[in-house]
């Protein structure tokens, strides 16, 4: 089986069987954001607790690179340090900018790699990132 491939199933394993959508009946940091580029539209839930992301959820709207990130993306940060969330994020940029970066304890996000290659797209994949970071620093204010 060719990498790309398997990328494009881990992709849609992810969009299809999604992890973390859903909403927060009690409160939870809430982070709305959208890609007036393409449509792609998200509400991130975080329940953030003395610098630690203790839960995640996300929903909303988009295309199977959006979901799959958000799904990703909330998978890899419950139990994180805001550093470590941050840290993550910092990472995931990179991955989007083409460096080489490796996501041992979450092989899923290299998932997205490819992304890089079609510009437009990027920004798909870094919305759920956006609003982790932007959840986070709001928090830290």
């Amino acid at each position: 089986m060719q990498l790309d491939d398997l990328y494009r199933r881990v992709i849609m394993d992810h969009y299809k069987t999604p992890r973390n959508k859903g909403t927060f009946e009690e409160d939870a940091v809430t982070i709305n954001l959208n890609n007036p580029t393409c449509g792609d539209r998200i509400t991130l839930q975080l329940k953030l607790e003395d610098g630690i992301v203790r839960d995640a959820k996300y929903s909303g709207d988009g295309c199977s690179i959006s979901m799959s990130s958000a799904s990703m993306m909330t998978a890899a940060v419950k139990g994180k340090t805001f550093e470590e969330a941050q840290d993550l994020a910092a990472r995931f940029s990179a991955l989007m900018k083409g460096e080489d970066v490796q996501f041992d304890e979450y092989e899923d996000i290299e998932a997205l790699s490819g992304v890089n290659k079609f510009p437009a797209r990027i920004k798909c994949a870094t919305l759920a990132w956006n609003a982790l970071r932007k959840g986070i620093d709001d928090q830290n204010k």
